[in-house]
């Protein structure tokens, strides 16, 4: 049986593909993007356990963050 680890992130409407381009490329599978608590919205990732160093989200938001300010 496959073991997966989940991450939750904020999306900013206007960047989407950039985010998620950079969370796909990490290894992330987008499983569902919700309303956030405080407006916006909130995508839910899972990939299996084990798939990439456990800082490995991290470098990918700093892409997303990098490509927003380009932008």
């Amino acid at each position: 049986m496959t073991a997966w680890e989940y991450l939750t992130t904020p999306l900013v409407i206007h960047n989407t593909a950039a985010i998620l381009n950079n969370w796909g490329k990490q290894g992330w599978e987008l499983v569902q993007v919700v309303p956030g608590p405080e407006g916006g919205l909130v995508a839910y990732f899972k990939r299996p356990a084990g798939g990439g160093s456990a800082n490995a989200g991290l470098g990918a938001a700093a892409d997303a963050a990098r490509q927003f300010e380009e932008n």
